[in-house]
């Protein structure tokens, strides 16, 4: 799947936006397209919010979108905007050193991961699992393994789809994420005995596991409150290496 220096022993399964990076996963639109900002940052937080589906943003958005967003247009924005919270490469790269597959499962747009392993911004993971509606010809050097995720609840079927294949079982995965729109990931993990984390954990993933009696195994960074606006910087402070003896904790259990 992906060249390594040891086996996979472990999977390490985790969203994206505002868990690993500050991003949100249409920022790169609203950079292309300055006009659609609020309509996109209302959409996301709809389907976070389990208010919508996740197709049904997309559609929304195919609706607005104006015109493409070229690769040009993308690295313009990776260029400018790209962030990822502290630590986050090195993780990767220590999972990778410890046999741990290391599993983006997002509802971020495949394009937006294609640049970002291209231009060298992230090191490239084993399997991905993100959202087609922007999606570039595949390059060379990408990620071994790319999952389509069309539905919130896609992050659940990825991951187990990566279990099969790799033979590792469930109570060697770790799941993270942020919002209720991980809370599918988080029932399958539940469901199946995988270790849940909750990263920069906001209300509506507390609210969903609460509603579904999940417990979140650990909460990792901040964790927010009902009405409590994100705090940007106090966030790009948290190191994720700090997440090292967490992940070694949980599968030395």
């Amino acid at each position: 799947m992906e060249r390594r220096t040891r086996p996979f022993t472990a999977i390490f399964s985790s969203d994206w936006s505002e868990c690993l990076s500050p991003s949100g996963p249409f920022d790169f639109i609203g950079f292309a397209y300055p006009q659609l900002g609020s309509e996109l940052q209302e959409i996301f937080r709809g389907y976070t919010g389990n208010r919508i589906s996740l197709g049904d943003a997309c559609q929304r958005i195919r609706r607005i979108l104006p015109g493409p967003v070229t690769t040009e247009m993308m690295d313009a924005y990776l260029d400018r905007g790209y962030a990822a919270y502290q630590g986050v490469p090195e993780l990767i790269e220590w999972c990778a050193g410890q046999g741990v597959l290391f599993m983006l499962n997002t509802t971020g747009m495949i394009g937006y991961f294609q640049r970002v392993f291209a231009k060298g911004l992230l090191p490239t993971v084993p399997v991905l699992s993100a959202n087609p509606l922007f999606r570039y010809p595949a390059g060379a050097g990408g990620p071994g393994l790319i999952l389509d995720l069309n539905e919130t609840k896609d992050k659940g079927r990825n991951t187990a789809a990566v279990v099969a294949k790799t033979g590792i079982p469930a109570e060697r995965v770790i799941v993270m994420g942020d919002s209720g729109g991980d809370g599918p990931h988080f029932e399958w993990a539940s469901q199946t005995g995988a270790f849940t984390i909750g990263s920069m954990t906001k209300l509506s993933l507390a609210a969903y596991c609460g509603h579904h009696g999940i417990a979140i195994g650990r909460r990792f960074g901040l964790v927010y409150g009902q009405g409590e606006a994100r705090d940007v910087e106090r966030e790009m402070a948290i190191d994720f290496r700090d997440l090292i003896p967490v992940i070694e904790e949980v599968l030395d259990a």
